[in-house]
């Protein structure tokens, strides 16, 4: 089951159970027969791609995929989420927009991904450095900034080409999944110095007074 034809199939499918009453994470996932950690995760973080914070909800999304990231860097066969988010309730319109926005991003994606550089994501290389992204990113992703803009976007963007390379055997998006990493990590210190600069001069400015 991972492939993308799959992957919009059983979004679908889940949209038409959420018809009578919203479906949970967790009910939406035990329908599935077997799912990888790319599988999961890909449907995990369609609702972080997008710029605006999404507050509480990015912080326990961050947790659920460094639990994800640690399973997989551990050789954990099968996933296994947090209570909290298989608890989460998302109803027919969301699971339809999740499938729409999957059809689009991955449509993208696929014209430039396919089987290349094999020894980055083959084997036990692949899986702890598949493990090592979604740990990271997750983590990145649980800091509680509040407000500040694409603070779900950009540790979402290196999970989502970790699943693509994961999905296409391709060694090129872990690269760029890693890339994103650096990307998050940059942006997120330039934000704790501007805080503290900022502080600082203040501190500063009103003591003078």
């Amino acid at each position: 089951m991972c492939d993308y034809a799959n992957l919009v199939k059983t979004l679908h499918q889940f949209a038409e159970k959420a018809k009578d009453k919203p479906l949970t994470v967790g009910e939406a996932l035990d329908s599935l027969d077997e799912a990888g950690y790319a599988f999961i995760c890909i449907i995990l973080v369609l609702p972080f791609l997008q710029p605006i914070p999404l507050g509480p909800f990015t912080v326990l999304g961050g947790v659920a995929f460094a639990t994800l990231g640690w399973q997989l860097l551990h050789g954990h066969e099968s996933p296994v989420l947090p209570k909290q988010i298989l608890a989460i309730e998302f109803n027919e319109s969301t699971w339809k927009m999740l499938a729409k926005v999957c059809l689009e991003i991955l449509g993208l994606c696929r014209k430039i991904s396919k089987p290349r550089y094999p020894f980055i994501a083959a084997g036990i290389r692949g899986q702890k450095m598949g493990g090592f992204i979604l740990l990271a990113a997750g983590g990145l992703m649980a800091i509680p900034f509040g407000v500040l803009p694409f603070n779900n976007f950009l540790p979402g963007l290196a999970i989502l080409f970790y699943c693509i390379g994961e999905l296409e055997d391709d060694g090129l998006m872990y690269l760029i999944a890693l890339f994103w990493l650096v990307v998050t990590t940059i942006y997120f210190s330039a934000f704790f110095f501007a805080l503290w600069y900022f502080g600082e001069k203040a501190l500063t400015f009103f003591k003078i007074l």
